[in-house]
């Protein structure tokens, strides 16, 4: 499934939802089955930098494509980050690069986060992009 299709899909999931109050305990379901990090994993290396809560991403690139497996200590923000994941891991570096999350507009995430949460969010995505501009580099250098 391309990064296209995944975003599609998560589109059409919160199409169902009419309230925002209904979308928001979307995310709220999909932080809750988010598997937590071992604690090993929460460091400031992988704390991202501008969210209010606390978000961690682990990236691991494992033949040529990255893996995430990210957290926060708050339970949207926990949602906000499974979204994340679920676009942006098993993705080859370029495919990060070339393409645009484009699900947070069209899903009107920012105007609807707190602007502390929709700043938060800009910097996972910004994060998941340096991660992916630096392994990029990696496997060209390989």
């Amino acid at each position: 499934m391309t990064m296209q299709d995944v975003q599609k899909e998560i589109l059409e999931e919160f199409s169902v939802y009419e309230d925002w109050m209904d979308k928001y305990g979307y995310l709220i379901e999909l932080g809750n089955n988010l598997p937590e990090l071992p604690a090993a994993e929460k460091t400031d290396e992988f704390l991202i930098r501008g969210c209010q809560s606390r978000v961690w991403l682990v990236p691991e690139l494992k033949d040529g494509k990255i893996w995430f497996r990210g957290e926060s200590d708050a339970v949207i923000v926990k949602g906000l980050v499974a979204l994340l994941l679920r676009v942006a891991s098993g993705r080859t570096p370029k495919e990060l690069i070339e393409n645009e999350m484009y699900f947070v507009d069209e899903l009107g995430l920012k105007q609807h986060l707190s602007p502390t949460r929709s700043n938060g969010l800009l910097a996972m995505i910004k994060q998941i992009r340096l991660y992916a501009v630096a392994y990029n580099k990696v496997l060209e250098r390989n």
